[in-house]
């Protein structure tokens, strides 16, 4: 046996390890790490009002701790309202669930030619194996549901508290990894940061220009069918339909059909079309157009970010995909060559037609290729009058 291969299998062997190690490591710090960079770009985020407050003269501590209570106390207060509005619609309804019920009884005898009454469904309700067993299930479920809203809170009192020290702390923690590089690699680490600043809050601008165009549709809609709480219900469509992903259309719809159907069950049905078609609209007109303008993508870049990040994160990526997409792009592009554009009318959207069109390939390759020696004959001849001259 050589003397190297039992050195040499000891160092595999440690290998190995150190990688199943890592991987391991990686796997139970992901949520983490997702939340550290949820964290980060909300940081990036509210960079630009705690770095104005901070010129000013104020602590960066002080003005990051400003930034993220007024947040708070808007997203309390908004909170509330809804609570205390979807609170009085629910007593509402149990108030008047009786005549609902009546009235769909009636329509059924009426359509159907049968003789229900409220006592007899009532009474199978109660006493039906669905309703035992969903109030069996809720009863058991109350400790998952428990654990899940702490795990949440915790989840976001981790990002609220990594995101202050990333505010906070944003020249220092630049200064610290600046000093591990280069001259050459700080001015780049550096117009990296500004662009992905610029970029992130673009993308919020986007997002709440959207959101105001989604609540004063809605809220037209709402006063046209004298539904109730019509500005607080347009705030939440705004809002939830933005802000949350993937599933922040249906929450953000949900709520205004059950307040709708309160003051008529046909209503319900004109507020889940018109959320249909909305949806629509802003899916392939208003969103790739204004995330286009103050983001600077392309809307079949900003789509297909969304459906990767989508894939990759789930509703984190989702949210995070057009900034991060639009960070890389525009890095990027101050080191990519760009040469001039060969003058084919084909470039501008043009066709060559007949035989033509070979013929102008042909001609544009040949002037290419004969370009330099021209050049030079040119320069030769040129020489060679002077010296007769």
């Amino acid at each position: 046996m050589p003397r190297w291969l039992p050195r040499a299998m000891v160092l595999a062997l440690a290998l190995f390890a150190c990688f199943q190690l890592g991987s391991w490591a990686f796997h139970q710090l992901i949520g983490l790490l997702i939340n550290i960079l949820i964290a980060f770009f909300l940081a990036l985020a509210i960079e630009p009002a705690v770095g104005r407050m901070a010129a000013r003269g104020m602590r960066r501590g002080l003005a990051t701790f400003l930034v993220f209570f007024a947040v708070l106390i808007a997203g309390a207060g908004f909170i509330v309202l809804l609570g205390s509005m979807l609170a009085g619609q629910i007593v509402d309804m149990v108030e008047d669930f009786p005549q609902y019920l009546d009235s769909v009884i009636r329509w059924i005898n009426d359509s159907f030619h049968t003789e229900l009454s409220r006592v007899e469904v009532q009474d199978s309700l109660l006493r039906s194996d669905w309703l035992r067993k969903y109030v069996q299930n809720s009863a058991s479920g109350v400790l998952d549901i428990s654990a899940t809203v702490l795990g949440g809170l915790f989840k976001l009192l981790t990002i609220f508290l990594f995101s202050f020290y990333f505010a906070a702390d944003g020249p220092r923690l630049r200064r610290a990894i600046c000093s591990v590089l280069p001259p050459a690699k700080q001015t780049e680490v550096l117009r990296a940061w500004e662009i992905a600043v610029d970029k992130t809050g673009g993308y919020l601008y986007s997002r709440g220009l959207m959101a105001l165009i989604s609540g004063i549709a809605h809220y037209i809609l709402l006063e046209i069918l004298g539904v109730p709480y019509a500005p607080a219900l347009a705030v939440w469509v705004g809002l939830v339909s933005q802000f949350i992903p993937t599933i922040g259309t249906y929450l953000a719809g949900a709520l205004p059909m059950l307040i709708a159907f309160t003051v008529n069950p046909w209503y319900a049905l004109w507020v889940l079309g018109f959320v249909v078609i909305y949806q629509q609209f802003e899916n392939y007109v208003l969103q790739p157009k204004l995330t286009s303008k103050t983001v600077d993508i392309h809307p079949a870049v900003a789509f297909g970010s969304v459906v990767a990040g989508t894939a990759l994160l789930g509703a984190v990526g989702a949210l995070i995909a057009i900034p991060a997409v639009a960070t890389l792009q525009a890095f990027l592009g101050a080191y990519v060559k760009r040469y001039t554009v060969t003058d084919d009318p084909r470039v501008h959207g043009h066709r060559l037609r007949d035989g033509r069109a070979f013929a102008r390939v042909r001609h544009i390759w040949r002037r290419g290729r004969n370009a330099p020696a021209a050049g030079s004959d040119g320069r030769d001849a040129g020489a060679d009058t002077d010296g007769v001259s």
